[in-house]
């Protein structure tokens, strides 16, 4: 979940950001918690667990500085828990952390919104029974800033997440912190990578011979799916399952919801022009910019998916289709078909708002 301009919890497509770690304060041998930990029973961080404290070097930040804020985490259970690191500030800002409002109108996060893969044990940050760990990471990177006014600032982490087998992750918030900000120009993180496209329907940027083919294959396969949805939910068959098991609650209201956000999103695959980037390097599938329409940066774990079904290629690219703030604006509640299907039954909302929901809707594996 990350916290959203709408005031809403939601993960992380965010831009990386330098963070800098300030210090392990509960550890009294210097190591990470991450070194200490291999005899330990170590669980998943539930809410309690973990308390969450902002700080900033001055109340009142003029343009020329950045807006830096520390994000200091305390295990405050018994024993040691551990966290997604992505939950965390410790690689920088992959995703919005924080919800940040000026003179009370919310301000929209601007980093990258990715779609993540299965967490592995390296992508976990253990804490033992009080330790501390602080990170500090500059705002102004991710969010607005070009307006002076009294900002609220509030950190929140957590997601109804993923895998079998792993339980949930760990929620944890801040209090609000108050600051004076003077405006001071936005830089777009996205922008530098804006370049030129073609009048064709898909350009590709950075990509070999290779990897081109590929893309190419899923972005047809991409834009068949998008015609099946369009097509289901232009007439849906009774009792609607394939509909309920992913976006929940079916009625008029609901169809033509996600039909309004299938038609955008088959609009975009069909008219306009596409790049898909194949420069990424890290270990997801793939992310973009809600802002930079219709860049799509695709990533290490892309390259393994397979071409359609659950977690593929077209699906991936149907997921972040729907980011486009100008396609149908979804959010990342939930990762993972098992999350998605409980969100459907816990929070139909948030499921028609879900980017995973519409990819596995697309995918529609297994059939129904």
């Amino acid at each position: 979940m990350r916290f959203c301009s709408r005031g809403r919890i939601n993960w992380w497509m965010g831009v990386v950001v330098s963070a800098s770690l300030l210090g392990a304060c509960g550890s009294q041998d210097g190591q990470t918690g991450e070194a200490r930990v291999e005899a330990e029973t170590v669980r998943d961080a539930v809410a309690g667990d973990v308390t969450v404290k902002l700080s900033a070097p001055r109340q009142s930040l003029a343009a020329s500085e950045g807006v830096s804020v520390t994000v200091t985490l305390t295990n405050v259970a018994e024993g040691t828990v551990r966290l997604l690191k992505r939950d965390t500030p410790v690689d920088g800002l992959k995703a919005s952390l924080f919800a940040v409002t000026v003179d009370g109108a919310p301000v929209e996060y601007q980093g990258r919104y990715y779609k993540w893969g299965p967490p592995q044990e390296s992508d976990y940050l253990s804490l033992a029974a009080g330790e501390s760990v602080s990170y500090t990471v500059d705002l102004a990177a991710t969010y607005d800033f070009s307006r002076t006014g009294n900002y609220g600032l509030r950190y929140g982490a957590g997601v109804e997440d993923s895998t079998e087998g792993l339980a949930e992750v760990s929620r944890f918030s801040s209090d609000s912190l108050s600051l004076f900000v003077e405006g001071r120009p936005f830089v777009d993180p996205g922008a530098e990578d804006s370049g030129t496209v073609s009048a064709m329907a898909l350009t590709t940027a950075n990509c070999n011979a290779t990897r081109t083919t590929q893309v190419t294959r899923a972005f047809n396969d991409a834009k068949t799916m998008a015609n099946g949805s369009v097509s289901w939910l232009n007439n849906p068959p009774s009792p609607y399952t394939r509909f309920r098991t992913w976006f929940g609650t079916y009625n008029a209201t609901t169809r033509n919801q996600v039909r309004t956000h299938f038609n955008a999103i088959k609009g975009a695959f069909d008219t306009k022009p596409v790049i898909v980037d194949c420069g990424c390097s890290d270990n997801v599938y793939a992310y973009v910019y809600k802002s930079r329409p219709y860049r799509i940066y695709v990533c290490n774990l892309f390259w393994s998916a397979p071409p359609t079904g659950t977690d593929s290629k077209a699906g991936t690219l149907i997921h972040e289709m729907s980011h486009f703030t100008v396609v149908a604006d979804t959010d990342d509640w939930a990762y993972g078909q098992n999350a998605c299907r409980n969100l459907a039954n816990s929070n139909p909302g948030r499921a028609r708002d879900n980017a995973d929901s519409h990819e596995y809707f697309a995918e529609n594996t297994p059939r129904q």
